[in-house]
C-alpha cells in the first residue's frame, strides 16, 4: 500500500447503502473532525481521528486526505480494513494514520474512536523530558490514564505498531514523544473530552513553565492521590449522564457554527 492510497466509488446516497450503525458512526466521527477544526486543533491536512465500524470485520473510518477537517462529512469518510485496503471512499488516506490507528483498533476492543493531534502545546509537552506534570486539577485527572511512546520517526513502519500498543497498555491517553497527543474511547464524546482535556492541560503546562521551572508549584502528592480516588468513585451512571449532556451541547454548537457534518 502506498503512502497515499486512492480509490473511486459512488458516495451519493451513501446513507441508504450502509447500515444504520455505520451511518451513526460516520456522523459521530464527522462531528469529531468538525469539533477539532472549531477548536483549532487541526494541523492543515495532517493528524487524524478514526472510528471502528460495529461488526466482526473491524473495518474503520479515516478522514479523506486532502480535505480540511472543516470539510469532513459523514459521507466522504474513507472506509479501510486492518490491512490498509481502501473499501469505500473517493479520496486517499494518510498512511501514517493507518499505521497508528490500525494498531490500536486491532488491539483494543474499547477503542471505538481514536484521536491523534499535533497541536503546538501538545507537541511541546510531548517533547519535554518530564512529560505531563501534576501542575493543575485537569492534569491530575489525566495522569493515572496517561502512557508514553518514544519517537521512532514518521509512523510509516508497520513494526512500530506492536511497540506502540505495548506502551499504551490499558491506558486511554498517550503522549507520543516529540510528536503529539492521542486519546481513545468507547464513545465519540468520551474520546473528545479526553483529548480536549489533555490539550488543555498541555496548554496550561506550557504557560505555567514560562515562569521558569523553579517557580512552579507541583500539586502535593496527597492531593494527587485524593483526585484519583474521587474519580474512581464516580459511577457509570454519573459519567454517562455527564457525557450525554456534553455531547448534546457540542452538537448544538456545531449546528450553529459549522453545520453539515451529518450529510
Amino acid at each position: 500500500m502506498s503512502a497515499i492510497a486512492f480509490i473511486v466509488s459512488e458516495s451519493e446516497g451513501l446513507e441508504r447503502n450502509v447500515g444504520p450503525e455505520e451511518w451513526a458512526t460516520r456522523v459521530e466521527l464527522a462531528a469529531l473532525y468538525r469539533l477539532t477544526a472549531l477548536h483549532g486543533y487541526d494541523d492543515f491536512l495532517y493528524t487524524h481521528i478514526s472510528a471502528r465500524i460495529p461488526g466482526p470485520d473491524r473495518h474503520f473510518l479515516l478522514n479523506p486526505f486532502g480535505l480540511y477537517f472543516s470539510e469532513v462529512t459523514a459521507s466522504n469518510l474513507v472506509k479501510i480494513d486492518l490491512d490498509g485496503n481502501v473499501l469505500q471512499g473517493e479520496h486517499g488516506i494518510n498512511y501514517a494514520g493507518f499505521v497508528i490507528h490500525s494498531a490500536i483498533h486491532a488491539a483494543r476492543e474499547d477503542a471505538r474512536f481514536v484521536a491523534h493531534f499535533h497541536t503546538d502545546d501538545g507537541v511541546a509537552v510531548s517533547s519535554q523530558k518530564e512529560g505531563l506534570l501534576p501542575l493543575n486539577q485537569r492534569a491530575l485527572a489525566l495522569l493515572p490514564r496517561l502512557a508514553y511512546h518514544d519517537y521512532e520517526g514518521v509512523a510509516l513502519n508497520l513494526d512500530e505498531r506492536a511497540r506502540l500498543v505495548a506502551d499504551l497498555g490499558e491506558k486511554s491517553l498517550l503522549l507520543l514523544r516529540n510528536h503529539g497527543t492521542l486519546a481513545l474511547g468507547a464513545t465519540a464524546v468520551r474520546t473528545w473530552l479526553d483529548i480536549w482535556s489533555l490539550e488543555r492541560a498541555a496548554t496550561a503546562q506550557i504557560r505555567t513553565l514560562s515562569a521558569g521551572r523553579e517557580n512552579v508549584l507541583i500539586a502535593p502528592e496527597a492531593a494527587q492521590t485524593e483526585v484519583a480516588r474521587q474519580l474512581e468513585r464516580l459511577g457509570d451512571d454519573f459519567i454517562a449522564n455527564h457525557d450525554r449532556l456534553a455531547w448534546a451541547a457540542l452538537l448544538r454548537r456545531l449546528d450553529r457554527e459549522l453545520p453539515g457534518y451529518d450529510s
